[in-house]
């Protein structure tokens, strides 16, 4: 479980760099009930991620047969999703301007917030190309189907926690807290658009070379 962990810690924190997400949250934070409404965001981004890598695994289980014992197929995955994920890097490298999904978005009560949450998951598919990679991951680690449905969700607790300094600093500072963010937005922006770039790039060689070399030699780095 620990080695697993060392190869999930770097795709999370790729995975992390979310600045549309983060975003909204600002957003929900400036409205009449930031606390409800940034949390209310979080969960619905959360919830969705948990129950696409859920049912992601289980088709995966069901379709190869087999969850503990790393096969070919998990190595063809990985090069396709290493590929797309160089593919992501190449695209959105120097590209400064980030979407910013809330600036419609009127009277946002908690269950919008929730909904634009979960929109902001399922439409925002180059920042989920990490977690296809941590899936691949778990699906070719030995572990039962209840452990690697608590990694999962473990995955995206860590996810989570970062963005929970929205509705903390809301809480702490108030009215203040909305230049603190504002701010904090535009160097998560800023900082987005040059990482962003370079860690799906080194996720994607990794995994390239991880099935380059299972191909070479039947042993797979990871």
């Amino acid at each position: 479980m620990l080695q697993l962990w060392t190869v999930l810690t770097p795709i999370l924190l790729t995975d992390i760099v979310n600045p549309v997400l983060f975003a909204f949250m600002v957003y929900a934070a400036g409205t009449d009930r930031p606390v409800i409404n940034s949390i209310a965001a979080l969960l619905g981004h959360t919830a969705t991620y948990i129950v696409f890598g859920l049912v992601l695994a289980l088709a995966f289980d069901i379709i190869t047969d087999r969850l503990a014992n790393p096969e070919p197929v998990d190595y063809g995955l990985s090069l396709l999703i290493g590929t797309l994920l160089l593919w992501a890097a190449w695209r959105i490298r120097g590209n400064k301007q980030q979407q910013n999904p809330a600036t419609r978005v009127d009277q946002l009560t908690p269950i919008k917030a929730f909904g634009t949450g979960a929109i902001i998951n399922i439409i925002g598919l180059p920042f989920a190309l990490p977690y296809f990679a941590a899936l691949d991951q778990i699906l070719k680690t030995n572990l039962s189907v209840t452990d690697s449905a608590l990694v999962i969700i473990g995955y995206n607790a860590g996810y989570a926690l970062p963005f929970l300094v929205v509705p903390l600093l809301v809480i702490a500072l108030g009215e203040r807290s909305r230049s603190l963010l504002a701010r904090i937005n535009a160097k998560v922006d800023h900082v987005s658009a040059f990482l962003m770039p370079i860690t799906l790039a080194f996720v994607g060689i990794a995994l390239v070379a991880d099935a380059i070399i299972y191909a070479a030699t039947g042993k797979g780095l990871f």
